[in-house]
């Protein structure tokens, strides 16, 4: 035997040693496995949506904007489901909050129509607006329904001429938008529109987008119509690219024209086309001139505030949008209390658009 075999020796049984180390990894890899498929994989219960799309007939082909099939958009755990069909008007208060002739029934839910009498949902849902011959100043706040508690605080905190845009998105919006009209508030409904930072900003999946089709985007607004009733027409969610986009956006107007409803154009997109749009296909509109809380500090609201008077005054109306801050409550609040005092009447936006050649 030479020097050499020993270390040879060696060698070999830390060979033998080594492959029964992979052999007993390999085997409990192969028990992990075997376990897994067993009792189950351990990431099963992460939470995952899943969107079942179905096919839909249009309930009422002559007012569709296209023959095309078109696909229910199925409910998302968490997002408002459509609120019941009716028979009878319902009122909250002495405040019509639903009237089946205002409706058409769809497998979606309720969508508004003109009655058959020629009453646009637009009419039969304003409030009152008391002029007296005074210059006239539509407030809109934005962004209720999602949140209860900020939801709640601008119900508390603002004064009845003020109008409320809601957002589709949250489960019980019906009950917020039946207090609303209880406290006397015009409702507009919030239509996800896309911005020009989408996705970064993204108002939602039923969102209306330039690129999509005319059959998509109108898909998206009968989801969107139909989750309340009781309001007098739509504002923009976002909505910058889309609302710069005049064959994008013609289809929609023209859509809610012929359903008798009016479109709040809320200041937020610099190139807005939608004044011309709507003028074209005769849609009832109004548009913010000022954002009174783009800066959010009591003394900046104020100031915007004050231009919408000097606006008023010169062209005996004009309308503000704002988000519901706790400061825009409050600066809204405090400035509605000395309206009447300076020769000026708070109304809701109903009161103020240009007439629809419908």
């Amino acid at each position: 035997m030479t020097g050499d075999e020993p270390t040879e020796g060696r060698a070999r049984h830390e060979v033998r040693l080594l492959g029964l180390a992979y052999l007993l990894v390999f085997a409990a890899l192969g028990l992990l496995g075997g376990s897994i498929a067993l009792f189950g994989d351990p990431e099963a219960g992460s939470p995952v949506v899943r969107l079942d799309l179905k096919p839909f007939v249009p309930a009422h082909p002559a007012a569709a904007t296209s023959a095309a099939p078109q696909a229910v958009l199925a409910p998302v755990p968490g997002i408002a489901e459509a609120p019941p069909t009716m028979s009878e008007p319902q009122t909250v208060g002495h405040v019509l909050l639903a009237d089946p002739a205002l409706i058409e029934k769809t497998p979606q839910g309720p969508l508004p129509r003109i009655a058959d009498d020629g009453t646009p949902p637009m009419r039969a849902y304003a409030a009152p607006a008391l002029s007296a011959g005074k210059p006239r100043i539509a407030i809109v706040i934005s962004g209720l329904g999602i949140s209860a508690k900020a939801t709640q605080a601008a119900l508390a905190g603002l004064p009845a001429g003020v109008t409320l845009a809601f957002a589709p998105y949250a489960v019980d919006v019906p009950h917020w938008v039946a207090e609303a009209r209880q406290k006397g508030h015009e409702v507009l409904l919030e239509i996800p529109m896309e911005p020009y930072d989408f996705p970064d900003s993204d108002p939602g999946q039923y969102t209306l987008r330039a690129g999509s089709s005319e059959d998509t985007n109108t898909q998206r607004l009968v989801w969107a119509l139909t989750r309340f009733t009781g309001y007098t027409g739509v504002t923009n969610l976002l909505g910058g690219r889309l609302l710069s986009d005049a064959d994008a956006l013609e289809p929609v107007l023209t859509y809610l024209t012929r359903r008798g409803l009016l479109f709040y154009d809320n200041g937020s997109a610099v190139h807005s086309v939608a004044p011309d749009v709507a003028a074209r296909v005769g849609t009832s509109f109004a548009q913010a001139t000022q954002s009174i809380d783009a800066i959010q500090a009591a003394m900046e609201i104020d100031h915007r505030l004050s231009d919408l008077e000097t606006e008023a005054r010169a062209k005996g109306s004009a309308s503000g949008s704002g988000f519901l801050y706790p400061v825009t409550i409050e600066r809204v609040s405090a400035w509605a209390k000395g309206l009447s005092g300076r020769g000026f009447v708070l109304v809701p936006v109903s009161a103020i658009v240009s007439q629809s050649k419908q």
